[in-house]
């Protein structure tokens, strides 16, 4: 009998516990810098309020960068470590901040943590002096933005005494055929508990499996309990685990990573880009992208003076002398058949004459980026078969720069990157294009050497090394730039990087890096931009993607070819900034709206994943040629929203053909069948028109004057609409 009141006491305890959490919502906020800011007896009662939810960027400090304090007051009670089962470590729980913390507890240092997407918690042991029990208490924060969106962000900034739920972890792991759910037991001792698992459609509610059993696991070890054993279909998994100690439990739920897209017939069929910009005399490099039975032998018809084709691996490469446009036909046979297709080369002033398509490295290594790493990226998508659909680019961002210049100003690449020449070459003869990363400032946004006073040695540099690309992110030149906010000084630096570029025998597309500030899209194209940052950096998760991409609705009026609008990298596959990568929070329909989105605004599409851990459904979703299609479409529109009606939005883009690509959105937390009429989304002569599902690669038939559809939640039907 004992045992059962002892265990309803402990039950009782930290249900109360858990209401005794320190939510850390609302901080006193001062911009600047001062090192008594982190006391507790300092006076901030002067200060203004700030919430910890959202970027001080979106709270009346638009455009800072720099330092500036957080300082949160709160009584802490003896009570949650008296009611805790656990009572030897304080967790201090801050959530994301941007870019760089110190994070002190009554005037004495307990973390600090450098980098944007990292979750902050910080532990300190309960006896420690730091701690005033039954008293006031203040949590300083000093953070330095160095571009973009400042300070702290995200959700659930709390304080609470650690307990045995932290220490375990369960996940969901998915193979070709099957789901498997795992838990992993980091706690010292045994841990036991209940685990329900159930698999059900989620568009029907009809319940497939149901599965309740009880849990042991050893200390360090892991539980495996298999599940849904058909995940080709939309599947949701739901499993609770209870620890039995406690009664706190851990909770998942996700979608089978479906997939939707048919896989490439053995037929040849010729992809990517209609047409292709280059400057006279610039080399030319461009790969034709074909699927299709292996060998592949290619051909074109019309090839101008200057250039050469190789048959087997479709690579076009030389120059061309004089401007115009240039018109052939690509032709790609195997033994099954022979694909053809007009393509034109423009050689005039313009590059990127579609949004560019390929990889860079930050979503994934971040600073840890090395030669080795992003070969294997390379390695992976021509292996994958990626380059096959279009994507041509491997960028390398911060982190390449060696400390100091040469003796005659000249940048080097650091140990990581041996030899920056032989990559590229190693890259363009395999029909990728190389790019790379630097900041108008002193200092990169990472801390390594920038471009500022240098940049026509750069661009000089990069123009030897074979460098197509250029990504130049603001960063530390807002200390040049100081209080002066003008628009002249945000286009300076990037005016005279491109004056350094012009004068470069090579096109280098050139991105402009500067999260949108005063209007870009309104001027990029005055500085040369080929695109143009229009927000800060997208994390994966479904409130950065909403946010971010349902955000770009006044870009379309300055996007055209070789001008494109750039809502930030993709955030599918194993991202991690740094060498901790894990599967992207999104949900497989999320990821569909995420693609389908960024097709439609003609965004620069750049991987952000390691390419080498692709799994089978996102390798699918990056390689379906009508979806790829609209974004790389030759006429060079951005999408415009045509309905926003809260739960549901739809977007419309005009194609070169006459046709017209359309989105419906599901911005909601359930499924919802969405009707829409010609005449409501701006499509002349509402007459009968034909419809094809881009994602099935499926004509749905002919609709008269409305479309119907059933859109899963946060996801997307996308369709091309043709009279």
């Amino acid at each position: 009998m004992k045992k059962w009141i002892t265990l309803l006491a402990t039950i009782c305890s930290f249900h109360l516990f858990a209401q005794q959490d320190i939510k850390l919502e609302e901080a006193k906020f001062k911009t600047g810098d001062n090192s008594n800011w982190k006391e507790l007896s300092f006076d901030d009662s002067q200060w203004g309020n700030i919430k910890s939810s959202a970027n001080w960027e979106f709270q009346s400090y638009p455009d800072y960068n720099g330092y500036a304090w957080y300082r949160f007051h709160f009584k802490l009670p003896s009570s949650i470590k008296d009611k805790s089962l656990w009572k030897d470590s304080l967790r201090i729980a801050l959530g994301k901040i941007d870019d760089d913390d110190e994070a002190y507890l009554n005037g004495i240092l307990i973390g600090k943590t450098q980098g944007w997407n990292i979750f902050r918690e910080y532990h300190i042991a309960a006896n420690n002096p730091a701690i005033l029990w039954d008293a006031d208490n203040v949590i300083a924060i000093r953070v330095l933005d160095t571009g973009g969106g400042g300070g702290m962000y995200g959700k659930d900034q709390h304080i609470s005494m650690m307990d045995i739920i932290d220490g375990i972890s369960m996940k969901l792991q998915f193979n070709a055929t099957e789901a498997a759910i795992v838990i992993h037991n980091s706690v010292s001792k045994k841990i036991e508990g209940k685990l329900i698992v159930s698999v059900t459609d989620p568009e029907t509610n009809k319940v497939f499996e149901n599965v309740i059993k009880q849990v042991s696991v050893k200390a360090g070890e892991n539980f495996l309990l298999k599940t849904a054993n058909d995940v080709s279909k939309k599947l949701l998994i739901t499993a609770n685990f209870e620890e039995s100690l406690t009664h706190k439990t851990i909770h998942i739920s996700q979608s089978t990573p479906y997939i939707l897209t048919p896989a490439p017939s053995a037929f040849p069929k010729i992809n990517g880009a209609t047409v292709f910009g280059v400057r006279p005399g610039s080399p030319v490099l461009y790969k034709i992208a074909a699927t299709g039975e292996k060998p592949l032998q290619y051909a074109v018809e019309n090839l101008p003076e200057g250039l050469k084709v190789d048959a087997a691996t479709g690579i076009i490469a030389g120059t061309i002398k004089l401007p115009g446009t240039y018109t052939m036909k690509l032709k790609v046979k195997n033994p099954k058949g022979i694909a053809a297709r007009t393509f034109k080369i423009k050689v005039g002033d313009v590059l990127a004459l579609t949004p560019p398509m390929g990889w860079n490295s930050w979503n994934c290594w971040g600073l840890s980026v090395s030669t080795e790493k992003v070969e294997s990226s390379a390695k992976a998508l021509i292996d994958k078969g990626l380059i096959n659909h279009g994507w041509s680019f491997i960028n390398i961002d911060d982190g390449w720069e060696e400390p100091t210049r040469d003796a005659d100003g000249n940048v080097i690449s650091n140990s990581k990157f041996p030899d920056m020449k032989v990559l590229s070459d190693w890259l363009h003869n395999n029909g990728l294009k190389f790019g790379i990363y630097s900041s108008p400032g002193p200092k990169t946004c990472g801390g390594y050497l920038g471009s500022y006073q240098h940049e026509i040695n750069d661009a000089t540099t990069y123009a030897k090394w074979g460098i197509d690309y250029l990504k130049y992110d603001w960063c530390s030149y807002e200390n040049i730039a100081g209080k002066d906010t003008s628009l002249a000084t945000y286009q300076k630096p990037y005016a005279i990087m491109r004056d350094a570029l012009l004068k470069q025998n090579r096109d280098i597309v050139f991105s402009l890096c500067q999260y949108g500030m005063k209007n870009v899209w309104e001027w990029g194209d005055k500085v040369n931009g080929n695109c143009w940052r229009t927000t800060g950096d997208i994390e994966d998760t479904w409130e950065s993607l909403k946010s971010i991409g349902f955000s770009q609705t006044v870009q379309h009026k300055y996007t055209k070819p070789g001008r494109w609008s750039d809502p930030d990298m993709l955030i599918v596959g194993q991202v991690g900034w740094g060498e901790n990568l894990h599967p992207t929070r999104l949900t497989p329909d999320e990821q569909y709206t995420h693609i389908s989105l960024w097709s439609l605004l003609s965004a620069p599409l750049l991987i952000g994943c390691d390419i080498s851990k692709l799994d089978d459904f996102t390798l699918n979703l990056l390689s379906n040629d009508e979806v790829i299609a609209v974004n790389q479409d030759a006429l060079g529109k951005e999408a415009k929203q045509i309905l926003n009606k809260g739960s549901y939005q739809v977007w419309i883009k005009e194609l070169e053909d006459g046709s017209h690509a359309v989105g419906i959105f599901n911005l909601s937390d359930n499924y919802q069948t969405i009707q829409i009429n010609w005449n409501d989304i701006d499509l002349k002569k509402a007459n009968a028109k034909k419809v094809r599902d881009l994602w099935r690669q499926k004509d749905l038939g002919i609709y008269k004057n409305l479309f119907g559809t059933k859109v899963a939640p946060h996801g997307v039907t996308l369709i091309k609409v043709i009279d």
